[in-house]
């Protein structure tokens, strides 16, 4: 907080702290003004309480060092008065040894600290130091309130149709609620678009939002990373560890693939819906933890529960209010601006004064396209254009799903493919169908036909080879 430091004299083009110094006697008066004169802030001084609130409504200060007892308006008064025109100036008063009760009641009404007369030059900026730290935190902290409270709740959303003009009506209208939110939809809709819109609607949105896949957690580890473990809970458990839950607690927590739980992860989490314990592994003691639940999954759950794989008591818990987002395929009004949008980021992301332009032709092929992988896709899409753009048009040549860039694709492929060894071809395969399967491990095992233990080893194998 301190300004110009080396210099005596402070730099009057600098913004300096501003100190008002009040005390009816001079030559202390004085002093201090010549004290923090050298520490390089801007001081002013008066020799009454009354004199000082007319300067007070001339201008603020940042901090006031006030007598308590002076001639008319005592210490206290003052206090009070500039409290109530500038709550943020912080105020230190100094009071004589055998008037400390009246120190006590200046703090108790909104004082930072008292000095006691006498003292030296080096207590007086000690506490106006702390002082000052405190007035910038509390400013800093304000600041930051505004930032939350003006922050677009909808950022990064875009949409044209009416389906997800319905979603997002929806969206604002429960977003205040504290109620569980199951959002149902394919991989790549946009689900963890929706729920921080649903966190920075919400009053928790000053709180973390911690996003949780529980499709990449490995099945004997999602108790532990979802609630925590204790010390020597199981073998590696060297220390305790705080879950996912205790890191969201008081905000909002979002969990990808909850189909992907586990029997005994999905237990603790009916629990926790239940009465809001928690318990990690190894220990018989409950905490409560106060934490929004939005789930997400592109499975059916209600198939899972019908064929055994889910509960079907935790899936009513989850699915108290539902949000059922649509393809990209069903609603192509939505791609236009979702292109305009991507192309924008895309060029700000690559340093690009202007995004790429997009031809007519190329936007109605996009709005052909089925989309299987929905959004994301078409980001995808979108950036591999802007990437190996040419002439700053993104045209039908550009996009990767025409006749012709297909044909180009496949000999490329055919041609780096032919140089790979037999263990790199598995890798790239695994690697391709575990991105497919939105890197959950037990759909990616039942597809490529192998457990899921092999398929966690051969991916440890992968992670020191890269």
């Amino acid at each position: 907080m301190r300004v110009n430091r080396s210099s005596p004299v402070p730099d009057p083009t600098l913004d300096a702290v501003s100190v008002l110094v009040v005390d009816d006697q001079a030559p202390i008066r004085e002093s201090m003004v010549i004290t923090f004169r050298r520490e390089g802030y801007r001081v002013d001084s008066a020799e009454s309480g009354e004199r000082a609130l007319e300067m007070l409504a001339v201008s603020p200060f940042d901090l006031i060092v006030t007598d308590l007892r002076l001639d008319g308006m005592n210490g206290i008064e003052l206090l009070r008065r500039s409290k109530e025109l500038f709550p943020d100036t912080e105020v230190v008063v100094m009071t004589a040894y055998g008037t400390i009760e009246g120190a006590v009641d200046a703090i108790k009404s909104g004082a930072y600290d008292y000095l006691t007369k006498p003292f030296q030059p080096e207590e007086l900026t000690l506490v106006a130091e702390r002082a000052l730290e405190r007035r910038g935190l509390a400013k800093r902290v304000k600041q930051l309130e505004e930032v939350v409270r003006d922050k677009d709740p909808f950022e990064g959303v875009v949409c044209a149709s009416p389906s997800m003009q319905d979603v997002f009506k929806m969206v604002d209208q429960v977003a205040r609620l504290d109620s569980t939110i199951l959002i149902t939809g394919e991989s790549g809709t946009g689900k963890e678009v929706v729920t921080r819109a649903l966190h920075n609607l919400s009053s928790r949105n000053d709180k973390p939002l911690v996003v949780v896949n529980c499709g990449a957690i490995p099945d004997n580890l999602q108790e532990s990373e979802l609630f925590g473990h204790t010390k020597g809970a199981f073998t590696g458990a060297h220390a305790d560890k705080r879950g996912l839950f205790d890191e969201a607690h008081g905000g909002t927590a979002f969990l990808d693939e909850v189909g992907e739980l586990t029997p005994m992860a999905q237990v603790k989490m009916l629990r926790f819906l239940q009465d809001g314990e928690v318990r990690r592994v190894g220990t018989t003691a409950s905490r409560n933890l106060d934490v929004r639940i939005v789930a997400a999954t592109n499975r059916d759950l209600e198939k899972s529960v019908s064929e055994g794989e889910f509960r079907e008591d935790l899936f009513y818990r989850l699915n108290v209010i539902p949000i059922q987002l649509p393809p990209l395929r069903r609603r192509p009004e939505d791609i236009p601006p979702l292109v305009q949008h991507f192309v924008k980021r895309i060029a700000s992301r690559m340093g690009r004064a202007q995004p790429f332009a997009i031809s007519p032709r190329a936007i109605e092929a996009l709005m052909k396209h089925e989309w299987r992988g929905n959004v994301r896709e078409l980001e995808n899409v979108i950036e591999r254009a802007s990437a190996l753009d040419r002439d700053g048009v993104i045209g039908l040549d550009d996009l990767p799903f025409t006749e012709t860039a297909r044909k180009e694709d496949r000999l490329i492929d055919r041609g780096r493919k032919s140089s790979l060894t037999l263990a790199e071809l598995e890798k790239e395969y695994i690697l391709e169908v575990l991105a497919e399967c939105e890197r959950s491990r037990k759909n990616t095992a039942k597809r490529l036909g192998i457990t899921t233990a092999t398929l966690w080893r051969k991916l440890k194998l992968y992670e020191k080879q890269s």
